[in-house]
């Protein structure tokens, strides 16, 4: 495998993990909905609830530096890309001027400098910066190399939370998709949407969150627009059926601590209501972590142990009305974990 190039693409090429716990909706615009959100009223609003897994595939704006390898050259060991300042969770956009259209793109542009000097302009932390560096010829690999790892796609699975019945529009996980590896908020350029398939289910213990295992079905069912810290958002082609009628939301003002339910799809039956307590609410909230989740539906427990990776986006609803999501599972103990507003999600 090069050095630079990307990993294997698929479910191992950047899992789609908890920005905080390890736990697996929009900048589109909603026309009115959106409008309603910005200006704090949420008055009629209705959504379709979700409560059913989805797979994603996506490419990163650019290429994400993940790591560096040190290179045999012909004299020494070397690492040119370091020595010109490339960091890791640096994100690469151009080389030589031209935008990158991906990892292989990269990959052939430096093998074919033939050592002359080459330049890449990059982004850290929102700002653009350009390096110039030169290419070093690795004896083992007999290919000019620059000593960096990089990725350019993702791909896995997640939970669905509410969808608009107007427009096939949706939101879904409650936080944002983030690299396994460095934690941040993957900078996602385009991505689809497709059907999954549930294959297992990994239980969740003390120590060790629990996991929905699937496989992706062939066709494509929608499109992903952004990726942001309160959920990613997109638009099926098709409204999934079976989900019932739209209901409406419940502003955080009205949430309340005690019953509750979570809806979520863990096999062939199809998504079910199990029993869960909210507590600890936060009002004042921005993020992901809005309110304390327990599962006490004793068949959820038994069937996954409390939350587990895949669950994030399962829908919360209390008296009729749509809260938020859960969002995190706390690593010592599964049945408990985090869910973030509705309001917060539209917002």
């Amino acid at each position: 495998m090069e050095n630079i190039n990307l990993k294997k693409r698929g479910l191992r090429a950047l899992s789609l993990i908890l920005c905080a716990a390890m736990m697996l909706t929009v900048c589109v615009s909603f026309a009115s909905i959106s409008v309603s959100a910005a200006e704090g009223n949420y008055k009629g609003i209705k959504l379709i609830p979700g409560g059913v897994p989805f797979g994603v595939k996506f490419s990163t704006e650019g290429v994400v530096v993940i790591g560096f390898s040190d290179l045999d050259g012909l004299s020494k060991t070397q690492n040119p890309a370091y020595v010109a300042g490339l960091r890791p969770k640096d994100i690469i956009t151009k080389i030589n001027g031209r935008e990158i259209e991906g990892a292989s793109d990269l990959t052939r542009e430096i093998e074919n400098s033939g050592g002359r000097e080459i330049s890449l302009t990059y982004t850290r932390q929102g700002g653009a910066k350009t390096v110039r560096l030169k290419p070093v010829y690795s004896k083992g690999e007999g290919k000019y190399k620059t000593g960096i790892w990089v990725r350019d796609s993702g791909a896995g699975i997640g939970t669905v939370t509410y969808i608009v019945p107007e427009t096939g529009e949706f939101g879904g996980l409650g936080h944002g998709i983030c690299d396994g590896e460095s934690g941040e908020l993957v900078p996602m350029s385009r991505g689809v949407v497709t059907d999954v398939k549930i294959s297992t289910i990994k239980k969740g213990v003390v120590g060790t969150p629990g996991e929905i295992k699937g496989y992706f079905g062939t066709d494509k069912c929608g499109s992903l627009k952004c990726n942001t810290e309160c959920g990613v958002f997109g638009a099926f082609s098709k409204i999934p059926e079976g989900l019932g009628n739209a209901m409406p939301i419940c502003t955080k003002d009205k949430v309340k601590n005690g019953e509750a339910e979570i809806m979520c799809t863990l096999d062939e039956s199809g998504r079910q209501s199990y029993k869960i307590e909210i507590s600890a609410i936060n009002r004042n909230a921005e993020g992901s972590k809005c309110f304390v989740v327990k599962v006490t539906d004793p068949r959820l427990i038994e069937k996954t142990g409390g939350i587990i990776q895949g669950m994030s986006g399962s829908v919360i609803c209390q008296n009729g009305k749509i809260v938020g999501a859960v969002t995190h599972v706390m690593i010592n103990d599964p049945t408990v974990g985090y869910g973030i507003f509705i309001e917060n999600m539209l917002a």
